[in-house]
């Protein structure tokens, strides 16, 4: 891990055990595409049915002013809750927000900078795809977790990438950086994933498209990771 043992920082996220065991795969939330004037309330409610080790606020195609705006209640909530509260693709609406961590994808910019501008205490992570050697390069690079997908099928997003269990059972073995699966992650598709290493799963749909709610959504994770 890239951080100063001396900065103190939510200990879910720190995932690699002095003893070279990995603790049990946990829940990474991420937002829908869209959100409204009620979703701090749907955030709660995620919350508070199971645990979480992080949320991050996703809005592609908002504007960074209107994030700044939405932003603070959830924040708020995330910190209420000890929850890690990451921007994504943002190294300046994180500074901005004092977030806990960063999301960067391939096109997002460095590490590096990202780590001299919003210091030792905040976590980076990068989207390294299906690849090995991006998430080597972004770990040398200074990254506190990679993360590898789309594992399954999407409609989160539009993906070009496709990665399977492999990749992860590979990462986990030889590396000590966490790692994030990503991509069409359901309760019933989450296990083989689990069982390859990933120390996160992230989910967005299968929580907020739920058919009992959000809560019901982070509920059902429950399973797959205890």
């Amino acid at each position: 891990m890239t951080q100063d043992d001396d900065v103190p920082f939510d200990p879910d996220l720190d995932r690699f055990e002095r003893d070279g065991r990995r603790p049990p795969c946990q829940l990474y939330l991420i937002s829908p595409p869209e959100i409204g004037p009620d979703f701090v309330d749907q955030l709660r409610a995620a919350l508070d049915s199971g645990a979480v080790a992080a949320f991050q606020l996703r809005l592609k195609g908002v504007d960074e002013e209107e994030i700044a705006r939405l932003a603070p209640p959830l924040q708020a909530l995330c910190a209420e809750r000890e929850v890690a509260f990451i921007i994504n693709d943002s190294i300046a609406l994180a500074q901005r927000l004092n977030a806990d961590g960063v999301h960067l994808g391939q096109g997002d910019g460095d590490p590096k900078d990202a780590r001299r501008i919003l210091g030792p205490a905040v976590q980076i992570g990068v989207t390294c795809h299906d690849s090995r050697h991006l998430a080597m390069e972004a770990g040398e690079a200074g990254a506190d977790y990679v993360a590898f997908g789309a594992f399954y099928p999407t409609q989160t997003k539009e993906t070009t990438h496709e990665a399977a269990p492999a990749l992860l059972r590979w990462w986990s073995t030889l590396m000590e950086l966490p790692c994030v699966a990503i991509g069409g992650i359901t309760p019933d598709n989450a296990r083989p994933l689990v069982d390859a290493g990933a120390d996160f799963i992230a989910v967005s749909g299968a929580v907020w498209n739920h058919p009992d709610g959000p809560g019901a959504g982070v509920a059902a994770f429950a399973s797959v990771l205890g």
